[in-house]
């Protein structure tokens, strides 16, 4: 695109765009010494996809939803279930901090764009883990407020209708297609940036931009 963004709101997700999100691999820890070399990969393939499968259904609390996916990949890989695995990577998550590439440029952002955080993050940490980026924020919305974890479109609505906005009026940051930039380009964001850090393969057919650092949404904005 030749035209340069100028949206109301800069929004984005949270957990793995911004906030360094290593779940897969605490969750891997607690089952290291009960499980094989090859009933760990599994374990850690059917982690991730279990988290979107559970996301998908009716909201219930996001430890809930940790819970069900760890002990559904431990079925599959025929690992022994113990509840207190969960427990503790949940309690890990408020923990965890920016990616290298965020405050610098976050901050920049905020000079010029109200940020907003929308992210599956239990409202019980979703404060902790933004105030840890270095930037303020004029808003940030999980799915326990929506009623609904991404990528389900309600979770957008909620944003939109919170932020009284129409979806084109946004610019969307995001380190997964599945879980937004998807939803945020069927509710009409034309200005969808794929922060690719590794975690899914590019989608070109729903983000505007791709870029490898959060200074890369600088540079398309023009700052």
């Amino acid at each position: 695109m030749s035209r340069r963004p100028d949206p109301r709101f800069l929004t984005f997700d949270m957990y793995g765009t911004l906030t360094d999100f290593p779940i897969g691999q605490a969750a891997e820890k607690r089952i290291e010494k009960i499980a094989s070399p090859a009933q760990r990969e599994l374990f850690r393939r059917r982690f991730a996809a279990y988290q979107l499968d559970e996301a998908m259904g009716d909201w219930r609390p996001y430890e809930e939803l940790i819970t069900r996916a760890f002990e559904r990949a431990c079925r599959a890989a025929g690992i022994a279930f113990r509840p207190e695995d969960p427990a503790e990577v949940f309690a890990e998550l408020p923990k965890w901090g920016p990616h290298p590439d965020v405050p610098k440029a976050l901050a920049r952002l905020a000079e010029h764009f109200p940020l907003v955080i929308l992210s599956n993050a239990a409202e019980q940490h979703a404060g902790r883990n933004a105030a840890l980026l270095g930037a303020p924020f004029h808003a940030v919305y999980t799915a326990e407020q929506a009623r609904a974890y991404k990528p389900r479109l309600g979770a957008f609505e909620f944003l939109y209708e919170r932020l009284d906005c129409r979806p084109e009026e946004t610019l969307h940051v995001s380190a997964s297609p599945r879980y937004d930039l998807q939803s945020a380009t069927d509710l009409g964001v034309r200005e969808t940036v794929y922060l690719n850090r590794g975690y899914e393969p590019s989608a070109p057919h729903c983000h505007a931009y791709e870029v490898t650092s959060l200074s890369g949404v600088v540079e398309i904005l023009g700052l």
